[in-house]
């Protein structure tokens, strides 16, 4: 048996490739939508991709089991659990088999058995992995977003980013029931979950690649924890904002999102970038925060290009609408585009490079405040935290409104536009972000807090 784990650092993204050795086969498992890594890591292998499938309806970026499945002549596996609300529009397709709990996928002298494991979502599937030649027993499960390294999936997501409410805690009380089948297999089943530490998918997932149930049973907080309200409670407990963009991908991936478009990205000429510019085009800085910080074009949104990249684009920016980057080269602006397609973004019309700013006149600035100039804004200002409301409740300027920077565009009818405003996170990068998103909407006075809460409190 062969086994591959690809990880999306961006995302925080785990799936996974089996194969046969002995029959050449193979199934890959969640993959996202850089899909030529799977049939790369397939032909190095000498193994021909034969079935592709995901243990759910993914929320956190854009599925490419579709287009993989094609692009390989494979089959495509995916739930018919959850009822009719949760059933793929393109599972009447000629290559798509539907599973249901107890049945198997069969890849060679590989199996996976299907577990119906719901409560992240109603349609959830664990795999069990069985290598027949060794035992008819498995050896690991791929959980998706059932179990985490120390963690389980959060339940709230179908209300919080969905909108579907009332649904959160009955979810809660089904992922609590849904343990228990995971708990009677042994304890040295290997777990092999869909996302890492840095994931929104839950909220405190471990680094660790694999575990084991034994481990989890031991560690795991969702294991230890018998009563269902006691585990409802603790569950929807301090769950991060969901990114916007999650409801639209649930939407996307159940109708089944097409290959990833390719071809070289357009330069923009100093010429053209002003008239963009001019019109109220969608112009997104994508260097360091400090080079941002001091000096961008009018109206330009900066959301620098490290980890949180996705997490931010995809609460802030609107999808259809053409976006342009600034970057520092070609190559900076051509791993953008290519990272914002892993959630869905087709629309990035060109790039404009950052070292020829200076011939748009005039570059903006973002008025940096110390902590020792904070109480000039207490009466006298209006102080937005745009840190996560667990992190505001932990400890918090006096006075600082908190609108999480998920939630800032909703947000923006509510504030003043009279007055200064102040906006700080924890450290200075989401507030500078939600700083240049208050300064293209038009804000008048926008600074940030340097440091951030974190050198407030020193």
């Amino acid at each position: 048996m062969i086994l591959k784990r690809f990880y999306e650092e961006r995302l925080a993204q785990a799936s996974y490739l089996v194969g046969c050795g002995a029959t050449g086969e193979a199934i890959v498992i969640d993959p996202n939508r850089e899909i030529g890594q799977y049939l790369h890591s397939a032909e190095a292998e000498s193994l021909r991709i034969a079935a592709v499938t995901e243990t759910h309806i993914h929320a956190d970026f854009a599925s490419g089991s579709r287009a993989l499945a094609q692009a390989a002549g494979a089959l495509l596996y995916v739930s018919a659990e959850g009822g009719p609300d949760w059933q793929y529009a393109f599972a009447q397709d000629e290559n798509v088999r539907l599973l249901r709990d107890g049945e198997s996928v069969q890849v060679g002298n590989i199996r996976l058995d299907v577990l119906h494991t719901p409560g992240h979502t109603p349609e959830h599937l664990t795999f069990l992995l069985v290598d027949e030649p060794s035992t008819r027993q498995p050896m690991g499960a791929f959980t998706g977003d059932f179990v985490f390294v120390g963690d389980v999936g959060r339940p709230d997501l179908l209300e919080r980013a969905a909108g579907q409410s009332g649904t959160m805690r009955q979810a809660a009380r089904t992922l609590h029931s849904s343990l228990p089948r995971l708990s009677e297999f042994p304890d040295y089943l290997l777990i092999w979950p869909a996302h890492g530490a840095g994931s929104v998918c839950g909220k405190s997932l471990g680094g660790v690649p694999v575990s084991s149930l034994g481990y989890e049973k031991l560690t795991n907080w969702a294991f230890r924890i018998l009563d269902e309200e006691e585990f409802a409670n603790r569950v929807l407990e301090d769950q991060p904002e969901p990114p916007r963009y999650f409801s639209i991908m649930k939407r996307v991936n159940r109708i089944g999102i097409p290959a990833r478009p390719a071809g070289p990205l357009e330069q923009i000429s100093t010429t053209a970038f002003a008239a963009l510019q001019r019109s109220g085009a969608l112009l997104l800085d994508i260097r360091e925060t400090a080079a941002f910080s001091g000096g961008h074009a009018r109206g330009s949104i900066g959301i620098p290009f490290v980890r949180n990249f996705l997490t931010w684009a995809g609460s802030l920016l609107d999808y259809g609408e053409p976006v342009y980057l600034i970057a520092n080269d070609e190559h900076h602006a051509a791993d953008a585009s290519k990272t914002l397609s892993l959630i869905g973004f087709d629309t990035i019309a060109g790039w404009y490079p950052a070292e020829e700013l200076g011939q748009i006149a005039p570059l903006m600035a973002i008025e940096q405040v110390t902590p020792e100039q904070v109480s000039d804004y207490v009466g006298n200002g209006t102080i937005v935290d745009v840190r996560g409301a667990a992190e505001y409740r932990s400890g918090h300027i006096p006075g600082a409104l908190n609108i999480p920077l998920p939630e800032l565009q909703a947000s923006l009818p509510a504030l003043p536009r009279d007055r200064r405003l102040l906006v700080h996170c924890h450290g200075g990068t989401r507030s500078a972000i939600a700083a240049s998103v208050l300064m293209r909407m038009g804000f008048p006075r926008v600074a940030n807090l340097k440091g951030g809460f974190a050198e407030y409190a020193r």
